[in-house]
């Protein structure tokens, strides 16, 4: 039956034990791939020993900023954040004009009936 032209061909050990293991090792793989396409999923440890540092409250980490300083960073963002708008106001004055003022209103000097 083995022997017939038509039989299927037969694997030998070491290609059976090699296919074995590089199915062993695609599947390492793929876990791998998934845990750091997915660093949310919680690590599973089998080692008892096994712990982690806390970087932020070691002795040599830096010094957390005060309420104050804090405050003062915001302060100066929002300040920032005014004289940049104000700024590309300036630099392209064919931007219209919003304005939230109904009593507000323009002339056009270039328009009137005497220019």
């Amino acid at each position: 039956y083995f022997t017939r032209a038509s039989a299927p061909v037969q694997e030998s050990f070491e290609d059976a034990e090699e296919r074995a293991q590089i199915l062993v090792e695609t599947a390492a793989l793929r876990k791998l791939a998934a845990d750091y396409l997915h660093p949310e999923l919680p690590v599973a440890t089998t080692d008892a020993n096994a712990c982690g540092r806390n970087y932020f409250t070691r002795a040599s980490a830096p010094v957390q900023e005060s309420f104050e300083d804090a405050e003062e960073r915001a302060q100066i963002l929002v300040e920032t954040a005014a004289l940049r708008k104000l700024a590309a106001d300036y630099l392209h004055p064919e931007l219209p004009v919003a304005t939230t003022d109904a009593n507000a209103c323009g002339r056009n000097y270039f328009t009137r009936a005497s220019a």
